[in-house]
């Protein structure tokens, strides 16, 4: 209806500033005041759009308006904020879905979050599809972050040491390789002010550097004669500086063994028992055969596969050694899950070989070194150490000549192996060197008594030192 009134009165010849003007005070006491007072902020921009063919109209032919407009104005300028937020809502994507975002996978069933240890790459450098971008450290295993798309990354949007849970977005990638990223306000100030160094550092180390005429000369000296070492006890003693020591957080990795650690041995009856193996036939075995070995399986032989069908062995002929203890209920396993502990540099894992007595040694060669190999460049996998009814840890390969192993929960037993050291032993009336072994076996003595622990250990020797044993089963 104004429009129509407009153009009636501006072909009539009237002033169209007049015109505008006068029906704007009209209507402002008898109906839009009333209307706007009493009213939402929802509902007076939703007529200040009702309004918005009349600005369109009235701008190009109404230049002197700028009193009787001042609603409109004022009703779209209550309009920008709008667009900005939606700026803000769009800051890690675009029109053309050119920005992705890289997120935290998941990384397991009892694992909730982690830690962001280290980015493996830089803002702006180019990364392919499933690309590593960065590394999550959880309690049990190292998680690789990776691109979901070819492109180059913009930002990240987290820091090393942040604590990140499956979902979270760590990074913002490009497809493209172009554009410029919409920052939030709040992000470009908080920018702004840790990129600029604070001005009142500035002035009190410029203030520091240039001594005052006054009070250098007089009040220096004092202080320098005022310091007197502190008086020391004879007993008392001498501490070292604290500036030659380092502190830094512990791995999440490290505080899980820890922890698992000290709930065995706070909760198991621990109890070691050891024996002694004589090496030379196994030893001669692998000599003998390892160059046919490596031809026909392409892996070498080594003498863990014959450790892990000794403890098969052991286990089958004494199946105490292979249960749990449950609440008040033994839990027999009718299966052999060997777990074989690895030291990493981060901390120690223990993946686990499925079926061990149903492989022979090729196939626990081959399982041992893909195992280790996933354990040292950190991909190995939390299905990959779960379970296991019985550990393996060889201590030997770094030197150790006799230890105690701790039982890994929820285990029972772990045999403990140790270097291989040429000893004179007395073999028929002679005194002859030998290549020998200590061996261990820590058990838990609530379920194991000493004669199952024993005999175990008794058949892990008789086999080692025999593999005949194996062949004839007996």
């Amino acid at each position: 209806m104004m429009l129509s009134i407009v153009r009636r009165r501006v072909s009539r010849g009237g002033s169209s500033s007049s015109i505008l003007g006068h029906w704007f005070r009209v209507n402002r006491h008898a109906e839009s005041a009333s209307r706007i007072c009493s009213t939402s902020e929802g509902e007076i921009l939703h007529h200040i759009r009702g309004f918005e063919r009349v600005r369109n109209f009235c701008h190009p032919i109404l230049l002197g308006c700028s009193t009787n407009l001042r609603l409109i104005r004022e009703g779209t300028a209550q309009l920008q904020p709008e667009g900005t937020m939606q700026i803000q809502h769009r800051q890690f994507s675009s029109d053309n879905g050119d920005l992705v975002d890289a997120v935290v996978p998941y990384m397991g069933e009892s694992i909730s979050d982690g830690t962001l240890a280290k980015f493996l790459k830089n803002p702006g450098d180019s990364v392919a599809v499933d690309e590593p971008i960065a590394q999550i450290e959880t309690d049990k295993v190292t998680i690789d972050v990776s691109s979901p798309e070819t492109g180059v990354i913009q930002k990240f949007v987290v820091k090393e040491g942040d604590t990140v849970e499956p979902g979270n977005k760590i990074a913002v990638i490009s497809k493209s390789g172009e554009g410029v990223i919409h920052v939030a306000p709040s992000e470009k100030t908080s920018e702004k002010t840790d990129s600029q160094p604070p001005p009142p550092a500035e002035k009190s180390v410029e203030d520091k550097q240039k001594p005052k005429v006054g009070s250098v000369p007089v009040v220096e000296k004092p202080k320098a004669t005022s310091v007197t070492p502190p008086k020391r006890s004879a007993t008392e003693p001498q501490l070292p500086p604290k500036d030659r020591e380092r502190r830094v957080p512990m791995t999440r990795l490290r505080k899980r063994v820890a922890t698992r650690l000290k709930d065995s041995q706070n909760t198991f009856a621990l109890l070691t028992t050891f024996n002694e193996v004589d090496m030379t036939n196994l030893m001669k075995l692998r000599s003998d055969y390892k160059d046919t070995f490596v031809e026909k399986h392409g892996v070498k032989l080594g003498l863990m596969s014959g450790f892990v069908k000794a403890a098969v062995s052991g286990l089958q002929n004494q199946p105490i050694i292979n249960a749990v203890i449950d609440g008040d209920d033994i839990i027999y396993r009718d299966y052999v899950d060997i777990s074989i502990a690895v030291g990493t540099s981060k901390g120690l894992v223990v993946p686990v070989i499925r079926n061990a007595d149903k492989m022979n040694f090729a196939e626990i060669e081959k399982e041992i070194n893909t195992l280790a190999k996933k354990a040292s460049d950190g991909t190995i996998s939390i299905d990959e150490m779960a379970g296991g009814s019985f550990t393996i840890s060889n201590g030997g390969v770094y030197g150790s000549l006799l230890s105690t192993p701790i039982i890994n929960p929820p285990q029972s037993a772990i045999l403990g192996m140790h270097s291989i050291v040429s000893r004179p032993m007395v073999v028929g009336g002679n005194i002859v060197p030998r290549p020998m072994m200590y061996i261990a076996l820590t058990y838990d003595h609530r379920l194991i008594d000493g004669r199952e622990a024993v005999f175990f250990l008794r058949r892990i020797k008789d086999v080692v030192e025999d593999p005949r044993r194996l062949l004839l089963d007996i």
